[in-house]
């Protein structure tokens, strides 16, 4: 039997993971635990997770839903996608629950998430990853994926001699979209180079993609961090294709105009902890530490503190 997790079922999480307790009900060598808190925890306890997506509805539900990785079993397979701020936490507490055989697949938005996972955890397959999509919480136990991207895409790890792919027939067999990348690192600067602009000039204005690209002074302001974002993927050796930005608006566009951020829906609940940090704080830490000016993500970040103080 494999033993697979899903840590932090919001949007991301309950995507996966409804996806993967799906698998685990159809076929029994696969058992799958989730870690979840508050209503959702509740909700997924008593219905499982819903999950309404563009390719279909499917209702999952998990072999064991808890708040505590202390009770899960000892681990082959790992989905994190909890926030940003509460990796380290996460991390620390999974220590227990891993072994040289087990199999992380972080999806967490951010430039250097490989780096801090490692810093963290030193057994293990670590997969630099990431994922494409647009999901959130529409209520305890329901989840929503809107759009026509939900994808995961991963690599090999880089210093380690064998090459762990075992957990591609998992997500093929839940009917998880996948890319297979030789250089993973460039795509997850790829989604960065998105992600990152895109999310502090929604969580400035409170406007959703559509209304960025309607906006001259937004799109132009959005397109002047990404600049910033591009040089410092050169500055660490990341080979980026000319056209990044022009790819990366043109992938945006794609995207329904009722769009909002992650980083956006955070900012509007003032007492919810958002991935501040994780955007303007990496790259302006970047920018310092590469010598590598970044005023226009310096202003954004400091008008985003303004508006939602710590």
């Amino acid at each position: 039997m494999k033993q697979i997790a899903v840590i932090g079922i919001g949007g991301v999480g309950g995507f996966v993971g409804a996806k993967l307790a799906a698998l685990g009900e159809r076929d029994s060598k696969y058992q799958v635990s989730f870690i979840a808190r508050g209503a959702q925890l509740e909700a997924i306890r008593g219905e499982g997770i819903r999950l309404d997506a563009e390719e279909g509805k499917i209702v999952g539900r998990p072999s064991l839903a808890t708040e505590r990785i202390a009770d899960l079993p000892l681990l082959d397979y790992c989905f994190i996608c909890v926030k940003g701020q509460s990796l380290n936490e996460v991390l620390n507490q999974l220590k227990g629950k891993i072994n040289d055989s087990t199999v992380i697949i972080p999806l967490l938005n951010g430039a250097d998430i490989y780096e801090r996972v490692r810093s963290v955890i030193t057994e293990g397959y670590v997969h630099p990853a990431g994922i494409y999509i647009s999901s959130f919480v529409q209520a305890p136990g329901h989840v929503v994926q809107i759009g026509p991207v939900s994808s995961i895409f991963l690599g090999k790890e880089p210093g380690q001699t064998r090459d762990d792919r075992s957990v591609l027939p998992i997500l093929e067999a839940a009917g998880i979209k996948y890319m297979w990348k030789d250089d993973p690192f460039v795509e997850i600067w790829n989604k960065y180079i998105f992600i990152a602009p895109f999310g502090l000039v929604t969580a400035r204005e409170g406007k959703t993609l559509g209304e960025v690209f309607q906006s001259p002074e937004d799109l132009a302001e959005t397109k002047a961090v990404m600049a910033e974002v591009v040089a410092l993927a050169k500055a660490k050796g990341i080979c980026l294709p000319e056209t990044i930005i022009d790819d990366t608006l043109t992938k945006a566009a794609k995207f329904p105009p009722t769009t909002r951020t992650s980083f956006q829906r955070d900012m509007e609940l003032r007492e919810r902890p958002d991935e501040r940090d994780l955007f303007g704080g990496t790259i302006l830490r970047l920018g310092k530490q590469l010598g590598i000016p970044t005023p226009h993500a310096e202003k954004l970040y400091q008008a985003i503190l303004r508006k939602k103080p710590l």
